[in-house]
């Protein structure tokens, strides 16, 4: 079992995609990684680490918030699909529920 993980994964993600994001815009590249970290806590190296890995497994920036978009949209969908069908529920139970309270003939 390997040593336990300084960071959270959620950080790493974040930190990853900033500064590839500030890498991909020429004005902002020059102290990228440097900067990034400081403004998250993050160690330089350990950013730089990760970068380099997510460079090497093909993502960038645009692709990484593409897929974050497009779950995000697909989960916005299902939930105004479960809003609908909740609405519907409470509407048919309470529906039953007030014949269930009328006096029999």
């Amino acid at each position: 079992m390997g040593a336990p993980r300084k960071y959270p994964d959620e950080l790493r993600e974040r930190a990853t995609r900033m500064a590839l994001e500030a890498l991909a815009d020429p004005d902002r590249a020059h102290g990228a990684i440097v900067r990034v970290a400081e403004q998250l806590g993050v160690h330089r190296e350990a950013l730089r680490t990760w970068v380099r890995k997510s460079q090497a497994e093909g993502q960038d920036a645009l692709s990484v918030s593409a897929d974050r978009d497009a779950r995000l949209a697909q989960l916005e969908k299902e939930n105004r699909k479960l809003r609908r069908a909740n609405t519907i529920l409470k509407q048919a139970s309470a529906s039953f529920a007030a014949e269930l309270d009328r006096p029999r003939r």
